[in-house]
């Protein structure tokens, strides 16, 4: 069958870049391909994050400042966003959970990266016209945490936004069936046909002259079973784990959250349209997606959790267990734009932002593959560039190595008085991290949010970054 354009993706990118497409171009006609598995759109928390993601790394640097830029527009473009969606789903639009308001603790489980954030939240909202309020903690609705685990200092962001993911998925669901044009089809394998592109699922095959790759971690993939020559830089997965609590008492309004932290989206509690409360979420780098969480990782969430945020929770029930694989590009950074090949374009590697940044995404993209000139929000991030590298291989071991001192200190880890432990210790993470970084191969400086995966699958790394610049150099002009 032939189509006007395939979507491959089933999470929310996928299903937000086929909406938008619809709603611009009525008369098109879109195949959305996809599998349900581990993907990072249905464990989200879903705090669609602007101010509570900022780190002082991340906004010293160029890219970071342009991902916080992004941020702010998706921000702006949420309500109108929402109301389109909802409209297109109609009567049967499921409640979503949304809502407004946000409170960051710099607890007493931390270390100077927290309190670096915490001014760094402050500054970037002076920057962007957003509102920054401190907060008495004990103003803090449904704040129960050990005493010794107690928040020094709060922030209150009134503006920023969260909803329930799987809520915002099925109302996504709702409205691309509500579209005549739009057809769904499961899992398939991705090749060329002629000058286009043939996608074989077991619903048929479909032909098209344009196609989007949007797979979160399998988009890597994908792409090279389409042609393995193909230079667009690697994606990696973070799984994160999460957990849906039943508390016995009501769930605040709010999200409860600390700083970005340790490698991490920070400790967070976001409240979910069933009157369950979210807890997140774990991180951790890896080279393939993994299918199920750990024991540590739910161990460290739900210590983190109980202590840091709401002893009471003990006694709540676990209405489910999350996992997902959150897609990074192998810099850090996201893949939005087209591939370096006619008809051909790409949209993950958002790690964090994928949902939040979904609606600018989605409509940005959607403009460019109906003709408009490629968007300067996604210029940055072109599939088919060199690793960006904001980082001086110096500093980004430092800052690796002051990530896993943060993690130290969260994990309550207390090195022996005597002699000098504490420097010993710090001393021995940045050494750690020198050694993994002489790993990497010249052209890429591995960003340290992904350090864990440099010293845990040195050889495989390097060797894929290694693969990649070679793309790049033998690429005809």
């Amino acid at each position: 069958m032939d189509v006007d354009v395939v979507v491959v993706g089933a999470g929310v990118l996928g299903r937000s870049i086929a909406y938008a497409l619809a709603r611009a171009e009525p008369g098109l006609r879109i195949v959305l391909s996809g599998r349900r598995g581990p993907g990072a759109s249905q464990a989200a928390g879903a705090m669609l994050g602007v101010l509570g993601e900022v780190t002082a790394a991340g906004v010293r640097t160029r890219h970071g400042e342009l991902r916080l830029g992004m941020a702010v527009e998706a921000a702006a473009r949420w309500p109108a966003w929402r109301r389109a969606v909802r409209e297109g789903a109609g009567a049967a639009a499921p409640a979503d959970g949304y809502g407004t308001g946000t409170y960051i603790l710099l607890n007493a489980a931390s270390g100077p990266l927290d309190e670096a954030a915490f001014e760094a939240v402050r500054a970037a909202g002076a920057r962007h016209g957003l509102p920054v309020e401190d907060s008495a903690v004990a103003d803090i609705p449904a704040y129960r945490p050990l005493d010794n685990d107690r928040a020094l200092r709060a922030l209150f962001l009134p503006q920023e936004q969260f909803l329930d993911a799987r809520r915002w998925l099925r109302t996504l669901d709702t409205a691309l069936r509500a579209s005549p044009n739009v057809h769904r089809a499961g899992a398939g394998r991705l090749g060329s046909h002629g000058a286009g592109y043939e996608l074989a699922t077991r619903k048929g095959t479909f032909r098209a002259g344009r196609v989007v790759v949007a797979a979160g971690t399998w988009s890597g993939a994908l792409l090279d079973g389409l042609d393995p020559e193909l230079p667009v830089l690697p994606v990696v997965p973070a799984e994160g784990s999460a957990v849906t609590l039943r508390p016995t008492g009501p769930v605040p309004p709010v999200v409860l959250r600390t700083p970005n932290r340790a490698y991490a989206c920070g400790l967070h509690a976001v409240p979910q349209a069933d009157g369950s409360w979210y807890l997140g979420a774990s991180a951790a780098p890896a080279l393939h997606p993994g299918d199920a969480p750990t024991a540590g990782a739910l161990r460290f969430l739900l210590d983190a959790g109980l202590g840091q945020l709401h002893h009471g929770l003990t006694g709540a029930r676990v209405d489910r267990v999350h996992h997902g694989n959150r897609p990074v590009g192998l810099d850090g950074h996201p893949l939005i734009g087209n591939a370096g090949r006619p008809g051909l374009w790409v949209a993950t590697g958002t790690h964090r932002d994928g949902l939040h940044a979904s609606p600018l995404i989605a409509q940005e993209l959607a403009a460019e593959i109906l003709g408009a000139t490629p968007s300067p929000w996604s210029a940055p991030w072109r599939p088919d560039r060199r690793p960006i590298a904001d980082w001086t291989t110096a500093d980004a071991v430092e800052e690796a190595a002051a990530h896993h001192a943060a993690l130290a200190a969260e994990s309550r880890m207390r090195p022996p008085l005597t002699g000098d432990w504490p420097g010993l210790l710090t001393d021995a993470y940045r050494h750690l991290m020198e050694q993994t970084y002489a790993r990497m191969p010249d052209g890429y400086v591995l960003p340290p949010e992904l350090a864990p995966l440099g010293y845990e699958h040195g050889p495989a790394l390097a060797k894929l970054a290694r693969a990649h610049l070679d793309r790049l150099a033998n690429r005809r002009p």
